[in-house]
């Protein structure tokens, strides 16, 4: 039952994200002389997205602390990343960002495309010269007003503990003087495993901390930074 119940959910995200993707294009279409960000073609996108953990019966999703984000300032995002449902999750949050997400997901057919649409970031991992666009990709976009939303742990958890950060989201946060805003994901890896496509059911959460400032850290710390942001990480799972 539980394998028929997940065909019969990847079939309905398969159908309906290729007549989805034509709203979005019609969106863009409509939009795109005056939206400059493209604000509102994310706006849709979060509700298709969010489609997707609201229909599904197996999965309550909570999300906390969505006020803390404030649409006048511009963030780097950081989450944890427990699963491929994360990607769903986050678009809960209906605030604007632009993803960061490996070259594979932009290939996908409708979603994909719509990520390219959304003027989405993509990275090759391990491709020097692909990450050194990524970084140039996100620069300009914090330059232009929209946040970004990236997963500092640069891949899914095995175990769904806390995995050491890479320091290129701060990096970018101290050499735009942007804070961070990190985001905390629970339940996830519970609602679809690493490997394979069986869903489960799953009490999932979102939590959004409070902004860290970086005008108290040198352009030479984001170390320093990645470690005080991870801290927090773990301060609040273990009050969990």
């Amino acid at each position: 039952m539980a394998k028929l119940g997940s065909l019969a959910y990847w079939s309905f995200v398969a159908a309906s994200a290729a007549s989805l993707f034509w709203g979005a294009v019609l969106l863009w279409l409509v939009t795109v002389a005056f939206d400059r960000r493209l604000v509102l073609l994310h706006r849709y996108t979060c509700f298709w997205a969010s489609l997707y953990t609201w229909l599904n019966p197996l999965w309550r999703v909570e999300v906390i602390g969505r006020e803390k984000i404030d649409p006048s300032r511009t963030y780097v995002m950081v989450s944890n990343h427990l699963s491929l449902v994360d990607i769903f999750v986050l678009f809960r949050l209906f605030r604007h960002y632009k993803w960061v997400s490996k070259i594979e997901n932009f290939r996908l057919p409708f979603i994909g495309w719509n990520m390219t649409l959304n003027r989405y970031i993509p990275l090759r991992r391990g491709d020097r010269n692909s990450v050194a666009q990524m970084f140039d990709a996100c620069r300009r976009t914090l330059a232009s007003g929209s946040s970004i939303l990236m997963f500092p742990e640069g891949t899914r958890s095995r175990t769904g503990e806390l995995q050491a950060f890479k320091t290129g989201a701060f990096d970018l946060a101290l050499g735009a003087k942007l804070p961070v805003l990190p985001i905390v994901l629970q339940g996830s890896q519970t609602a679809l495993p690493k490997k394979g496509f069986t869903i489960r059911r799953a009490s999932i959460r979102v939590t959004v901390l409070d902004a860290v400032e970086v005008e108290s850290y040198g352009p030479e710390d984001a170390e320093r930074l990645s470690a005080d942001v991870r801290g927090r990480y773990g301060e609040f799972l273990r009050q969990a």
